[in-house]
Protein backbone atom coordinates (compact mmCIF):
# COMPACT_ATOMS: atom_id res chain seq x y z
CA UNK A 1 0.00 0.00 0.00
CA UNK A 2 1.19 3.43 -0.58
CA UNK A 3 2.02 5.74 1.70
CA UNK A 4 -0.26 8.45 2.93
CA UNK A 5 1.58 10.85 1.09
CA UNK A 6 1.56 10.06 -2.12
CA UNK A 7 -2.53 8.89 -2.95
CA UNK A 8 -5.02 10.82 -3.95
CA UNK A 9 -7.94 10.37 -2.48
CA UNK A 10 -10.10 13.44 -3.19
CA UNK A 11 -12.25 13.78 -6.03
CA UNK A 12 -11.91 17.71 -6.47
CA UNK A 13 -8.13 15.87 -7.06
CA UNK A 14 -8.76 13.17 -9.68
CA UNK A 15 -11.28 15.58 -11.51
CA UNK A 16 -8.27 18.57 -12.10
CA UNK A 17 -5.32 15.73 -13.05
CA UNK A 18 -7.83 13.90 -15.67
CA UNK A 19 -9.18 17.32 -17.33
CA UNK A 20 -6.36 19.16 -16.83
CA UNK A 21 -3.10 16.74 -17.17
CA UNK A 22 -0.94 15.30 -19.93
CA UNK A 23 -2.46 11.94 -21.00
CA UNK A 24 -0.42 9.21 -22.34
CA UNK A 25 -1.77 5.79 -23.25
CA UNK A 26 -0.90 2.11 -23.61
CA UNK A 27 -3.10 -1.17 -24.22
CA UNK A 28 -3.55 -1.46 -20.37
CA UNK A 29 -4.14 1.82 -19.27
CA UNK A 30 -3.92 5.81 -19.64
CA UNK A 31 -1.82 7.83 -17.18
CA UNK A 32 -2.94 11.30 -16.38
CA UNK A 33 -0.27 13.82 -14.94
CA UNK A 34 0.30 17.52 -14.06
CA UNK A 35 2.08 19.51 -11.44
CA UNK A 36 1.42 18.05 -7.64
CA UNK A 37 0.15 20.80 -5.37
CA UNK A 38 2.05 18.97 -2.54
CA UNK A 39 5.79 18.55 -2.45
CA UNK A 40 6.14 14.91 -3.34
CA UNK A 41 4.36 12.81 -6.04
CA UNK A 42 0.85 11.42 -5.45
CA UNK A 43 -0.70 8.25 -7.21
CA UNK A 44 -4.49 7.80 -7.65
CA UNK A 45 -6.26 4.94 -9.73
CA UNK A 46 -9.54 4.32 -11.78
CA UNK A 47 -10.74 1.03 -12.32
CA UNK A 48 -14.19 0.78 -13.74
CA UNK A 49 -16.58 -1.28 -13.70
CA UNK A 50 -15.83 -2.60 -17.33
CA UNK A 51 -12.30 -4.16 -16.01
CA UNK A 52 -14.39 -6.50 -14.04
CA UNK A 53 -16.10 -7.63 -10.57
CA UNK A 54 -15.28 -5.91 -7.80
CA UNK A 55 -12.87 -9.05 -6.64
CA UNK A 56 -10.78 -8.20 -10.16
CA UNK A 57 -11.21 -4.54 -9.87
CA UNK A 58 -9.41 -5.06 -6.77
CA UNK A 59 -6.59 -7.07 -7.57
CA UNK A 60 -6.12 -4.59 -10.51
CA UNK A 61 -5.73 -1.74 -7.82
CA UNK A 62 -3.67 -3.17 -5.83
CA UNK A 63 -1.12 -4.41 -8.63
CA UNK A 64 -0.74 -0.53 -9.91
CA UNK A 65 -0.80 0.22 -6.19
CA UNK A 66 2.44 -2.08 -5.81
CA UNK A 67 3.85 -1.02 -9.17
CA UNK A 68 4.13 2.83 -8.49
CA UNK A 69 5.53 1.87 -5.07
CA UNK A 70 8.60 0.47 -6.30
CA UNK A 71 8.91 3.66 -8.44
CA UNK A 72 8.77 6.01 -6.02
CA UNK A 73 10.76 8.86 -5.86
CA UNK A 74 10.01 10.40 -9.18
CA UNK A 75 12.05 13.10 -10.39
CA UNK A 76 10.12 15.28 -10.94
CA UNK A 77 7.41 15.38 -8.99
CA UNK A 78 3.95 15.22 -10.32
CA UNK A 79 0.63 14.19 -9.12
CA UNK A 80 -0.70 11.00 -11.20
CA UNK A 81 -3.98 9.15 -12.01
CA UNK A 82 -3.54 5.70 -14.18
CA UNK A 83 -7.55 4.69 -15.14
CA UNK A 84 -7.06 0.92 -15.82
CA UNK A 85 -8.41 -0.19 -19.13
CA UNK A 86 -10.45 -3.88 -19.12
CA UNK A 87 -6.98 -5.31 -20.98
CA UNK A 88 -5.66 -5.08 -17.32
CA UNK A 89 -7.87 -7.88 -15.82
CA UNK A 90 -6.16 -10.31 -18.33
CA UNK A 91 -3.06 -9.46 -18.15
CA UNK A 92 -0.41 -10.98 -15.62
CA UNK A 93 1.98 -8.94 -13.21
CA UNK A 94 4.92 -9.35 -14.98
CA UNK A 95 2.99 -7.69 -18.10
CA UNK A 96 1.22 -4.99 -16.68
CA UNK A 97 4.42 -3.69 -14.64
CA UNK A 98 5.99 -3.52 -18.12
CA UNK A 99 3.28 -1.36 -19.57
CA UNK A 100 2.87 0.78 -16.51
CA UNK A 101 6.77 1.60 -15.84
CA UNK A 102 6.54 2.37 -20.26
CA UNK A 103 4.03 4.78 -19.21
CA UNK A 104 5.18 6.48 -15.79
CA UNK A 105 8.76 6.73 -17.98
CA UNK A 106 7.25 8.17 -21.07
CA UNK A 107 6.61 12.33 -21.21
CA UNK A 108 3.87 13.45 -22.95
Amino acid sequence: MLAKANRIVRGDDFRRIVRTGRRAGGPLAVVHRTKPEAAGSRFGFIVSKQVGNAVVRNRVRRRLSEIVRAELPLDPAEDIVIRALPAAAEADFATLRAGITALLERRP
